[in-house]
């Protein structure tokens, strides 16, 4: 294979090395705990944990006693292995939130492995820094979300990907397992991405035709086998409806009736919203790839990236849910690119990215100081009156410890920016502690204000308060979504159901809080309503059939 290997000024040393790793371990851990699960991914993903604990059954996916069959389990046992590891040390959804910290990790340590095989030694680092700025991923690679076990599987396929054309059964195994880990993960993807990375390779690139390459990708679903069948197999044994319904509705089907509408409006989504979702790398692996294109079928390092970032762009814009946590996989493929571009990249360049990011974020975290001091103070200023509005009832109060890490964290940032040596690797990692900055005032000194508005836990105690001593069942209207769903199930211990023969004698309706009530006043009486802090859109009424406990 033809790598770049750069001849860099300012190596990596091993304190160099020790300070980018704490870099990437404070931007991992931070955030990871210390607040409940937040609406709406969160929430209906911790519900299926919860689920999962409360039930013994591991093998089918359950959220507040329904079967819920949008994904397979894996990520769900790594969470509720980890709540139960860490339980009573942690609450159930911080332990489970560790999970989150754990894939993210193994993202991380792929991608740098895979920018070091094809980049050189000295670009371990660049890959994973230039990761951890991308805008895109800063909150959900904290996230309880299925998606980051399918991140981490795609930068094994990368890494495996590295190793085909000259060591085939180290490829096929990291491969497979990569494979594997993301379909146990999502599903079908990314057997899809392995297939077409694997064939479009060779198909477009001379380099890539080898009998190792072929050999690979054989061995490769050979190892990602039993990933992909053992757990269908013991699904579809214990309910063949479930396997369809898992197998079909939400996936293969799915895929088919979105195909047989043609073009939807939202076939540029990713093209619009990667301007500031992949912000900086897409920028840096533009230039990389302009710089570099009469040379691209001379350069394995960058056909690789390149090739998986455009079969990821257009199956990801070809399949019916089109959402911007779906485009993490892509951040992937650019950060590599990226990571090729520092070696290209012109000084005036670099420093314009540098000083950018330095009064980017300079500027928001005197924003974040200044808004969390006008809460605190209550200054009655426009800033901090538009902050009390958005989270009407909301008391501020000043927590020392959070305090303590803010003011920390914002001098280190200070320090490390005025201590970084000039070089290409500058920019990047000072818009790496930029970002880590920012996102420390958030779990610090916005931390409660944040929680307020995005737990469920004030309602559906609320709710558990104005339940009467008896009753049969809660039914549910159509609004009440799974987040809601699950969240009253973990802090309230009530599981809402499905009723249409209407036997319960309580029900729990999701609407607006302007509307009018939708129940029969004659039939029933409300006995409470209520709705998270701050939220016109969620709002909750409880009725109870007349002349029923």
């Amino acid at each position: 294979m033809y790598f770049l290997k750069p001849t860099d000024p300012h190596p990596i040393t091993p304190t160099k090395a020790a300070m980018l790793a704490l870099l990437c371990l404070i931007w991992l851990g931070t955030g990871l705990v210390g607040h409940d699960p937040w609406k709406p991914d969160e929430a209906y993903s911790f519900g299926v944990i919860y689920s999962m604990l409360q039930s013994g059954d591991w093998l089918v996916p359950t959220l507040a006693g329904e079967p819920y069959m949008a994904n397979p389990p894996l990520f769900y046992w790594t969470a509720a292995g980890m709540a139960s590891l860490f339980s009573p040390l942690l609450s159930l959804h911080d332990g489970a939130r560790l999970a989150s910290g754990l894939y993210s990790a193994l993202t991380l340590l792929f991608l740098g492995l895979t920018s070091r095989k094809l980049y050189g030694e000295n670009r371990g680092w660049a890959a994973a820094v230039i990761l951890i700025g991308c805008l895109g991923l800063l909150v959900r690679a904290h996230q309880l979300i299925t998606d980051l076990a399918l991140l981490t599987s795609c930068a094994m396929m990368l890494y495996g990907f590295t190793y085909s054309q000259e060591r085939p059964l180290r490829a096929a195994f990291w491969l497979g397992t990569g494979t594997g880990i993301g379909f146990m993960a999502k599903g079908f993807i990314a057997p899809l991405w392995l297939l077409l990375i694997g064939l479009l390779l060779p198909a477009l690139f001379a380099s890539w035709r080898r009998r190792a390459h072929a050999y690979s990708l054989l061995l490769a679903l050979l190892v990602a086998l039993p990933w992909l069948t053992i757990w269908p197999l013991l699904l579809y044994q214990r309910s063949p409806e479930l396997f369809a319904s898992w197998a079909w509705s939400h996936n293969i089907g799915n895929w088919l009736a979105y195909i047989r509408k043609g073009p939807q409006d939202d076939l540029l989504y990713y093209l619009k919203n990667l301007t500031w979702l992949a912000w900086p790398a897409l920028p840096l692996a533009t230039w990389a790839v302009w710089r570099e294109r009469r040379r691209i079928t001379q350069r394995d390092d960058l056909q690789l990236p390149l090739l998986t970032f455009v079969v990821m762009f257009v199956t990801l814009s070809l399949t019916p849910n089109i959402r911007e946590v779906f485009a993490l996989p892509m951040l992937l493929p650019l950060a590599l690119l990226a990571a090729a571009s520092l070696s290209m990249l012109k000084r005036g360049a670099a420093n314009a990215l540098d000083w950018f990011g330095l009064m980017t974020f300079a500027l928001l975290a005197i924003l974040m100081w200044w808004g969390w001091a006008g809460l605190l103070l209550d200054n009655h200023a426009k800033i901090t009156i538009w902050l009390k509005e958005m989270q009407p009832g909301f008391e501020p109060e000043l927590q020392r410890f959070r305090f303590g890490v803010a003011l920390a964290a914002t001098v280190l940032w200070l320090l490390l920016v005025w201590r970084v040596g000039r070089s290409m690797r500058r920019a990047v990692v000072n818009w790496a502690a930029g970002t880590t900055l920012i996102w420390i005032l958030a779990m610090t000194l916005w931390l409660p204000w944040l929680d307020s508005g995005k737990s469920y836990r004030s309602m559906a105690l609320s709710l558990k308060t104005a339940m009467p001593a008896e009753y049969n069942c809660v039914a549910r209207n159509i609004g009440l979504g799974d987040a809601q769903r699950a969240m009253l199930h973990y802090f309230a211990n009530v599981i809402t159901k499905r009723d249409p023969d209407r036997v319960c004698t309580l029900r729990l309706i999701q609407g607006d809080k302007l509307s009018r009530p939708l129940m029969d006043p004659l039939r029933y009486e409300l006995i409470w309503e209520g709705s998270r802090k701050g939220d016109m859109n969620e709002h909750y009424r409880l009725y109870r059939e007349i002349g029923k406990p």
